[in-house]
């Protein structure tokens, strides 16, 4: 019975080791081509030979694209942007879930109801939103029009429901204000929910492509995502691949490295959404 127990599990874990290895390959592919030199072949089986490890490649990419700036842009929009959300989706989870107030029902499930909605389907009324207050090739326009959102309201208020209502209570009748109660009640007790949306925004903010593509015009204020996709793809008779890949590169590696480091808070916003009593 043990033997094939072990038997069964040998087989099972090196099935997972080969779809790993399958899905890590376009990954692993692409870091070696942005260090290989151009005489170098980048197809077949020696595609992976990396013969004569350069560097050449991602100094013609800081020469074809203002990397550095490119770079501040997306590291701006995903700290405001995640900052924002965080602190708007708390607060708005924190009216719905202590607060009773007329049509608090019916906004509540109207906020639900505009998940079930593309936000691609209300592209064009917020892009001329954003022309008519000026804030078009701003990158403010890719922080605000997502301060608060359906998802990151109702992930919020299902945690803040759990908060005991006796906390909130005792707060108030300590003298504690609406505002104190939030940030010095409900803030430190929801710790885990606002590490796991944190993440979250983080990575969905860092990855954006389509809003920064709708609202920025020049390149200096394009988004490193952004920048990298409209890098040119031809030089006379030939695709420099090893400098668009290098620029690839450039934008996934930050993000698979914070997504290593957030994976726990994560993990805990899961595992920890009830609140113990």
């Amino acid at each position: 019975m043990n033997r094939n127990k072990m038997l069964s599990s040998i087989i099972v874990y090196g099935i997972l080791a080969f779809i790993t290895l399958l899905c890590l390959f376009p990954i692993v592919w692409m870091c070696l081509i942005s260090i290989k030199s151009t005489s170098e072949s980048i197809t077949g089986f020696h595609s992976v030979m990396v013969e004569q490890p350069t560097l050449d490649n991602f100094r013609r990419l800081f020469t074809m694209i203002p990397v550095w700036q490119n770079t501040f842009n997306s590291v701006f929009t995903t700290i405001m942007g995640t900052v924002t959300s965080l602190f708007f989706c708390a607060l708005a989870g924190f009216a719905f879930s202590k607060y009773r107030f007329p049509g608090r029902t019916f906004l509540f499930y109207f906020v639900i109801a505009t998940m079930l909605v593309p936000p691609e389907v209300g592209s064009v009324p917020l892009f001329i939103i954003m022309k008519k207050v000026g804030l078009i090739n701003s990158l403010w326009s890719l922080v605000i029009p997502r301060i608060a959102t359906a998802v990151g309201i109702f992930y919020m208020n299902q945690y803040i429901t759990d908060v005991p209502d006796e906390l909130v209570e005792a707060a108030r009748i300590d003298g504690c204000s609406d505002f104190g109660i939030f940030m010095k009640v409900i803030l430190p007790v929801i710790k885990p929910a606002m590490a796991s949306w944190g993440a979250i925004t983080l990575i969905a903010r860092w990855n954006d492509f389509f809003w920064p593509l709708l609202y920025l015009r020049k390149q200096a204020k394009y988004t490193l995502m952004v920048t990298i996709s409209l890098l040119p793809v031809s030089e006379g008779l030939s695709t420099p691949w090893p400098v668009i890949l290098s620029g690839t590169t450039l934008v996934i590696i930050p993000i698979i490295i914070l997504y290593l480091i957030l994976e726990k808070f994560q993990k805990s916003g899961i595992m920890e959404g009830a609140v113990k009593g």
